[in-house]
């Protein structure tokens, strides 16, 4: 399926939202991370704007996924991808561990009560 170059920005303005907010960054935040202003990013969002590869790969750095990633719809995701923890997944992981050990805590506090 050919994609034009507005379908594309609309797949990057979307994945880009979407991925800085599993990261729960403001827009100050990544712009600040990758040293570009927020309006520029803010356009990025948008679709006002395109990016070179270099910027493309700094995002992709900073949103911890890999570039194609920023470019791929999302209309179909596969069952594998529905839950693409990629780089920060062990971060994840190791959050709901210590969330299950302080409920374990919590518990065994009231039961000593």
């Amino acid at each position: 399926m050919k994609m034009t170059e507005q379908e594309l920005r609309a797949v990057l303005s979307a994945n880009l939202r979407r991925y800085r907010g599993y990261l729960k960054l403001s827009q100050a935040d990544l712009a600040e991370k990758l040293g570009i202003s927020i309006q520029f990013l803010s356009d990025l969002e948008n679709g006002r704007k395109w990016i070179s590869s270099n910027t493309l790969v700094k995002l992709a750095d900073a949103l911890k996924v890999e570039p194609h990633k920023l470019l791929k719809s999302a209309e179909s995701p596969s069952p594998a991808s529905s839950l693409d923890l990629g780089k920060w997944g062990t971060d994840v992981i190791q959050a709901v561990t210590q969330t299950v050990n302080d409920i374990q805590e919590y518990y065994k506090f009231e039961i000593e009560k």
